[in-house]
């Protein structure tokens, strides 16, 4: 019976335990650039199976909050080597979380100040964090989007090719493409946010499309066995819907398992919220997507996230349910995550007014156990 805390290979990264340190935006890296308190924030929670870095930008046009760290600058490159290198000197793997955000922006983040771009002109009912004139922190209604030509979509797919290998030679052992929480590529899969008649909405064999092109020219670049892909079926986060997820879903897996990926990275329910919220008239089968996935030849770690503790953790890697679980909140106030899991140590509680933006309080000045 495997453990939470057995060592596992995901696709090809051999990781010390089956805790996965889910991707969390900080807002703590000016001018989309890692800096000394993120190679700290890392390095301090390397005792991780699997980290996963926050989300990061594939180019300007991706960016949709102020302060995050990107992969499209020469120094932001640089700025992850430090990075990378500090975890893996600990004894850590990570992987860097590639990032579009889609209509979820502001025109001030931009190229030029010009409009987000989405599958569709539908305008996000949510909130983006910008920088106002002044220095202090804000958080922002989204801004109106654009639709996207289809003539500009190859040229998308090749920024997140062009991310991968960014991320490969920065050093990360692999990447995980965000396909969740009502970004980009989710919002060519719901049908909330994709109202297109082209080759890329109408039918979930369109609307699932695009998904399968980035994942393809991501595998091509840096191989299947150093990508993940991150998803979220039914979760509302930044106005994503779809009355019936689970054909859409269960189609997406069965398509992905052609690429032999390292892991699906699944957020059950609403995400930082209830575990059964659901989307439709039915509750969402989540394993039933995950044998869709077996079915039709997928291999990839199947990790799992949202509300779990480690009761809940154990029991779905003991259970064959999962096989990797992630957690994100908690690896805030608590770096040694593992040891005090696996050790049923009490866990420190994390202060929310220093989760966005800041320096080091609430960052890098949480205690270990030790």
């Amino acid at each position: 019976m495997p453990s939470l805390f057995d060592p596992m290979t995901v696709g090809g990264i051999p990781v010390a335990n089956r805790i996965a340190m889910a991707p969390l935006t900080r807002n703590r890296s000016p001018g989309a650039v890692p800096n000394d308190l993120n190679v700290t924030y890392y390095e301090q929670r390397a005792s991780a199976g699997l980290i996963v870095t926050e989300g990061t930008p594939i180019s300007q046009q991706g960016q949709g909050y102020a302060d995050v760290p990107g992969l499209y600058l020469p120094e932001s490159i640089e700025g992850w080597k430090r990075v990378t290198e500090a975890v893996h000197k600990a004894g850590g793997k990570i992987v860097t979380q590639i990032w579009h955000v889609g209509r979820v922006s502001h025109t001030s983040l931009q190229p030029n100040g010009g409009a987000p771009v989405a599958p569709s002109a539908i305008t996000a009912k949510s909130k983006t964090y910008i920088i106002n004139p002044d220095g202090t922190g804000a958080f922002a209604d989204t801004s109106a989007p654009r639709a996207l030509d289809i003539s500009e979509i190859p040229g998308i797919l090749e920024d997140y090719r062009k991310a991968a290998r960014a991320a490969v030679d920065a050093g990360f052992d692999g990447v995980e493409i965000h396909a969740a929480n009502g970004y980009l590529i989710d919002q060519f899969l719901r049908s909330g946010t994709n109202h297109r008649t082209d080759a890329y909405g109408g039918s979930i064999e369109n609307r699932v499309r695009f998904a399968v092109e980035v994942v393809e020219a991501v595998t091509k670049e840096i191989g299947g066995s150093r990508t993940g892909i991150r998803i979220s079926p039914v979760t509302p986060a930044n106005d994503a819907s779809d009355p019936n997820p689970q054909p859409l879903f269960d189609l997406l897996v069965s398509k992905l398992a052609d690429f032999d990926l390292a892991f699906i990275h699944v957020i059950e329910g609403a995400t930082g919220g209830a575990r059964d919220f659901q989307q439709g008239d039915k509750p969402f089968d989540w394993a039933g997507m995950r044998e869709a996935y077996r079915k039709a030849g997928g291999k990839g770690a199947w990790m799992v996230n949202n509300g779990y503790d480690r009761d809940s953790a154990m029991e779905a890697v003991e259970s064959g349910r999962a096989d990797m679980v992630s957690f994100g909140k908690l690896f805030i106030s608590n770096p040694d995550l593992p040891e005090r899991l696996e050790k049923n140590l009490p866990l420190a509680d994390a202060n929310r007014e220093t989760f966005y933006g800041g320096g080091a309080p609430g960052y890098t000045d949480y205690p270990t156990v030790a």
